[in-house]
C-alpha cells in the first residue's frame, strides 16, 4: 500500500500554480521480501503540487514587490509544512514490523531529511524577513531604545562569521587582572599528584574510520527525526556507539601534545617574537587534540570529575630563538629565580603540569590550568560547550576564554577557541573547525586573528586556516600564516623570512599520569574505565549500561544537594564573574 499525501486544490485561471517535488512516495515492489528503493524519478504519482490562489489582496501586496513575495513564500511554506506533517503521521501510523515498517531506514530518512529541509527553508525565510524589516524600520525608536536586537543565543554578539569573535574593548578583561582569593579558598591542585607516581601514557585511543553501521544508522535516523533545527543538544542523550573513549577533560590535555613549542613562547627575545611563537603553537595544537579523522564525541564530564597529567620536556628542545631578526639577541633560558639554566645538561628536563575539573553541569563548564614553574609561565582557561542540531551536522560552540601568563615578561595573552562541526553524520562523520578567534596582549599592543575556514558547499579545501599578527599601535602586520590545521602550515614574517611546519611530522610528547588503580574515584580514566573497556571490546549494550549508571549517580547526587540546599563547590577552581580561576596559580606563589 502506497503512502498517499493529501490532495491539494487544483489550479484555476486566476491562480498561480507552483509544483515542486517535496518528497517522493516510497512504493515497495510486489515481492514482500524484496528491497525498497528511495528516490524514484519524478512522475505524476510522486509529485506534490501546491497551488497558491492569488487573491485581490495578494495582488495589491505584490505591488510592493519584496514584502509581498515574502508573504506568498510564507503561505507556500505553511502548506508544505502541512504536507510534511501528514507524511510523518502516515509513516508513524505504520506497524513496527512487516514488509513496510515505520522503523524502515528509508522512511526514517524521509522523516529526517524532510524535517531538516523545511527547517532550513524556514530559517532562510526568517532571515529574509528580518533583512526586509531592518531596511524599513529605523534602528532606534523615538525614545532611543533599539527597535530590534540580535538574539543572544547561542552566544550573543560573539557569534560572527560562523565563529566566536571577542568583543573589542580598550579595557582589560576580568581575566587579565591578577586575582587574589580570600584566605582559606586555596586547595591543593597540582600538588595532589606526585611526579614519582606518574608513568608514561601507553593508551592508544585512535578511532577507526569505519563510518556508521546499518543498525546504528537506524538509531541515528530515529533520533534526527525527533530533533529540530537549532535545538540545543546539551540534554539530549546521544547513542553510546558514537563516543570516543576519552573524556572531554582529557581532550583539553591533548592540546599540550607539543609542550616544547609551548615553553619556547617565553624564550622569545621580543614581544613580537613571543606572540608569533604563541600563534605557531596555537595553530599546531588542534591536530592532536582532535584525534583521528572520524567524528566521535568525548565523554561528557560529570560534575566534579578531574584529570591530572604532566609532560617532561628536555631543556635542549626549548630553543631560545629560532629566527635571527636584525637586532634580536639570543635570550638564555631562566629558572624560577631568574637564574640562567644549563640548556644542554644531559637528562635535564622541564616539567609541565596540567589539571582540569568539571566545575558546572548546567551549563557544562570545564576549567583547566597548566603551568611550568621553571619557565614561570601558566595557562588558566574555562570553556562552556554548547551543541546544536544543524540538519545533517552538529555544531559545537566553545564559549569562554583562556589566558596565558608569561610572568618573566609580565605579559598576559587572552585567547578564545573555535567552533567545531561534525559533518556527514549519516555516512562517515568527520570534524572541521570554523570561526574567528583572537589572541590579544594588552601590554605589548600585539594581537592576532585566526580564522578557521569551513568547507564551501561546492569545491574548496577542508581544514583551511589563516592568521594575521598585528602591532595595534602602528597597525602593522608582522606575521601571516596559512595552510591546514591538521596538515602543512606556512608562516611569513615581517623580515621576509618564511617557515613551513608539517603538523603530521611534529614529534608528540606522551603525557605522564598515574595508573588507574592509583587515581582518585573522580579522575577521568578511573571514572570511565568500565565504559572505555566495553567500547574497546565492542560491547555497546554493556557500555551503555555503565554510562547510564554514572549518569543516574550524578542525578541522585544533584537531587540530594537540592534537598539539602547545598550548592556544588568545585575543588580546584573558584568562580569569578563569568569565568573560573584556578585556586593556587603560579602568579600567587612566585
Amino acid at each position: 500500500q502506497e503512502l498517499k499525501s493529501p490532495e491539494t486544490p487544483g489550479s484555476s485561471s486566476s491562480g498561480r500554480t507552483r509544483s515542486f517535488s517535496l518528497l517522493p512516495h516510497l512504493t515497495p515492489t510486489s515481492s514482500p521480501g524484496s528491497p525498497r528503493h528511495l528516490g524514484h524519478p519524478a512522475t505524476p504519482s510522486n509529485i506534490v503540487t501546491i497551488t497558491h490562489h492569488k487573491s485581490p489582496a495578494a495582488a495589491r501586496r505584490a505591488k510592493s514587490q519584496y514584502p509581498g513575495r515574502l508573504l506568498e513564500v510564507k503561505e507556500v511554506m505553511s502548506q508544505a509544512e502541512g504536507q510534511q506533517k501528514n507524511l510523518v503521521q502516515s509513516i508513524d501510523s505504520l506497524p513496527t514490523k512487516g514488509p513496510l515498517s515505520c522503523l524502515d531506514q528509508d522512511l526514517l530518512l524521509l522523516k529526517a531529511t524532510s524535517a531538516a529541509t523545511l527547517s532550513c527553508l524556514g530559517e532562510c525565510l526568517n532571515i529574509l524577513q528580518q533583512t526586509q524589516s531592518r531596511s524599513q524600520v529605523p534602528p532606534q525608536s523615538q525614545h532611543g531604545a533599539p527597535v530590534w536586537t540580535v538574539p543572544k543565543s547561542p552566544s550573543g554578539e560573539q557569534l560572527k562569521n560562523g565563529g566566536l569573535t571577542p568583543l573589542q574593548s580598550t579595557e582589560p578583561s576580568p581575566a587579565l587582572r591578577k586575582r587574589i582569593l580570600p584566605h582559606g579558598a586555596e586547595h591543593p591542585g597540582l600538588e595532589d599528584v606526585s611526579p614519582s607516581e606518574e608513568v608514561t601514557d601507553t593508551e592508544d585511543n585512535e578511532e577507526e574510520d569505519l563510518g556508521v553501521l546499518d543498525d546504528q544508522r537506524s538509531i541515528i535516523l530515529h533520533l534526527l527525526s525527533q530533533l529540530k533545527l537549532g535545538m540545543d543538544l546539551t540534554r539530549v542523550v546521544l547513542p553510546t556507539f558514537i563516543l570516543e573513549k576519552r573524556s572531554l577533560l582529557e581532550m583539553y590535555a591533548n592540546f599540550m601534545a607539543h609542550p616544547d613549542m609551548f615553553l619556547s613562547i617565553t624564550a622569545g627575545a621580543t614581544a613580537e617574537d613571543r606572540i608569533v611563537r604563541f600563534v605557531e603553537y596555537y595553530l599546531t595544537a588542534f591536530h592532536e587534540g582532535r584525534k583521528g579523522a572520524v567524528a566521535k564525541k568525548p565523554y561528557n564530564p560529570v560534575l566534579g570529575e578531574t584529570f591530572h597529567c604532566s609532560w617532561e620536556v628536555p631543556r635542549d628542545k626549548v630553543k631560545p630563538l629560532v629566527r635571527s631578526n636584525p637586532g634580536s639577541a639570543r635570550e638564555p633560558s631562566r629558572g624560577p629565580n631568574n637564574t640562567q639554566q644549563d640548556e644542554d645538561s644531559p637528562g635535564s628536563c622541564y616539567r609541565v603540569r596540567f589539571v582540569a575539573e568539571q566545575v558546572s553541569h548546567h551549563p557544562p563548564v570545564s576549567g583547566f590550568y597548566c603551568e611550568c614553574r621553571e619557565r614561570r609561565m601558566c595557562v588558566n582557561a574555562h570553556v562552556w560547550t554548547k551543541s546544536k542540531f544543524m540538519g545533517m551536522s552538529i555544531g559545537v560552540s566553545m564559549v569562554g576564554e583562556g589566558v596565558l601568563y608569561l610572568l618573566e615578561h609580565d605579559e598576559e595573552y587572552v585567547f578564545t577557541l573555535p567552533c567545531a562541526y561534525a559533518r556527514s553524520i549519516l555516512t562517515v562523520p568527520w570534524v572541521e573547525l570554523g570561526g574567528k578567534v583572537s589572541i590579544n596582549c594588552v601590554k605589548s599592543g600585539y594581537s592576532a586573528t585566526v580564522t578557521f575556514h569551513t568547507k564551501p558547499f561546492y569545491g574548496g579545501k577542508v581544514h583551511r586556516v589563516t592568521a594575521e599578527v598585528k602591532h595595534n599601535p602602528t597597525n602593522t602586520i608582522v606575521c601571516k600564516a596559512q595552510g591546514e590545521w591538521n596538515g602543512t602550515l606556512e608562516f611569513t614574517y615581517s623580515s621576509g623570512e618564511t617557515k613551513v611546519i608539517d603538523t603530521t611530522k611534529l614529534p608528540i610528547t606522551k603525557k605522564k599520569l598515574r595508573p588507574v588503580e592509583k587515581q582518585a574515584r573522580t579522575e577521568s580514566r578511573r571514572l570511565w574505565q568500565n565504559v572505555t573497556k566495553s567500547l574497546k571490546e565492542g560491547n555497546i549494550d554493556e557500555a551503555t549500561e555503565h554510562k547510564h549508571r554514572l549518569e543516574e549517580c550524578q542525578r541522585g547526587e544533584e537531587r540530594q544537594r537540592a534537598a539539602d540546599n547545598k550548592p556544588w563547590m568545585p575543588k580546584y577552581f573558584t568562580k569569578e564573574g563569568d569565568g573560573w580561576s584556578y585556586n593556587n596559580p603560579l602568579w600567587k606563589s612566585t
